[in-house]
C-alpha cells in the first residue's frame, strides 16, 4: 500500500513551538471502512426483522382458535346442563311412580292375606257353626222360628220389630224349597194359628218386606188392605189381617257369607 503524507504545522501561542506531522491515508482507510461496516450491519438486520402486518397475523389466528374453543366449551357445557336436569327431572318422576307401584302392591298383598283369613275363617265356621244357638241352618240362611203362645204373640208389625232387633227380618220366601222348609217348621200347637211371614199388601198388591213383588202363581189369596201373610204348617200360606196376633219366624245370612260380605 502507497502511503500518502500530509504536513501538519502547529503554533503554540505560549512557545514558539512547530512541529509537523504526517497523517497517513491508512488511518482514513479505517475509518471508512469502519462506516461501511456498520451500514452494511443495519441493511442486514433490516431485511431479517418481519414487518407488523407479518407478525400480527399468526397472533390474530391463534387468538380466533381460543375464542372458537371457548365458545364451543360454553356451548356443549350448557347442553350437558340442561341433558342432566332433564335426566335428573325423569329419574325422579320414575322414583315416584316405582314409590306409588309399590305402595299400590303393598295394598294388594293387604288385601290378599285378608281375604284368605277370611276365606279361612268362613271355611271354619261353615265346618263348626253356622248360625247362632237357636237358629236353624238351611241352604245359607239361618232361621228363627218364634213359637210364642198367648199372650206372647204379636202383631206383623211388633214380629217385624222383634226381627230387626236380631239383626234379621221377617223370612222372606224365595223359592219353593225354601217354601217347603219354612211350612214344615211351621209347628202346629194348641193356641198357634199360624206364622208371620215377611209377606204383606202395599198399594193393592202382595210384596215381600224386601220391596219386591209376589211371584208366587200358586197362591191366589186377593190383596187386601192391611192384610199380611202367614205360613201354616201343612196347609200353606193364608191371608189375615196385620193386627192379628201369631207367632212368626225371623231369618237372615248365615255367619260365613254375613261375615265376608261386611269386609268387602
Amino acid at each position: 500500500m502507497n502511503r500518502k503524507t500530509q504536513k501538519l504545522t502547529v503554533t503554540s501561542k505560549n512557545a514558539n513551538v512547530s512541529f509537523s506531522g504526517e497523517k497517513t491515508e491508512e488511518e482514513s482507510g479505517y475509518v471508512n471502512v469502519a462506516a461501511f461496516t456498520v451500514d452494511k450491519m443495519s441493511a442486514t438486520s433490516d431485511k431479517k426483522s418481519p414487518s407488523f402486518t407479518q407478525s400480527f397475523l399468526p397472533i390474530a389466528v391463534c387468538w380466533v382458535i381460543l375464542l372458537v374453543i371457548m365458545a364451543l366449551r360454553i356451548y356443549f357445557t350448557y347442553v350437558i346442563s340442561e341433558n342432566n336436569a332433564k335426566l335428573t327431572a325423569e329419574n325422579w318422576n320414575l322414583t315416584a311412580e316405582n314409590n306409588k307401584l309399590h305402595t299400590r302392591s303393598q295394598e294388594l298383598e293387604a288385601q290378599k292375606n285378608n281375604l284368605e283369613q277370611i276365606s279361612k275363617w268362613s271355611e271354619k265356621n261353615r265346618q263348626c257353626k253356622a248360625c247362632e244357638d237357636g237358629w236353624l241352618h238351611y241352604q245359607s240362611s239361618c232361621y228363627l222360628i218364634y213359637n210364642a203362645e198367648p199372650p206372647s204373640q204379636r202383631t206383623w208389625e211388633e214380629a217385624q220389630d222383634n226381627c230387626r232387633g236380631r239383626n234379621s227380618d221377617l223370612a222372606v220366601i224365595v223359592n219353593e224349597d225354601e217354601k217347603k222348609f219354612i211350612n214344615e217348621k211351621s209347628w202346629h200347637s194348641p193356641g198357634i194359628n199360624g206364622y208371620w211371614i215377611g209377606l204383606r199388601v202395599e198399594d193393592g198388591r202382595w210384596k215381600w218386606i224386601n220391596g219386591s213383588d209376589l211371584t208366587e202363581s200358586s197362591w191366589t189369596q186377593p190383596p187386601t188392605n192391611r192384610h199380611c201373610g202367614i205360613s201354616v204348617q201343612n196347609k200353606g200360606w193364608k191371608s189375615v189381617s196385620c193386627g192379628k196376633k201369631n207367632a212368626w219366624i225371623c231369618k237372615k245370612k248365615d255367619l260365613s257369607v254375613y261375615t265376608l260380605r261386611s269386609h268387602t
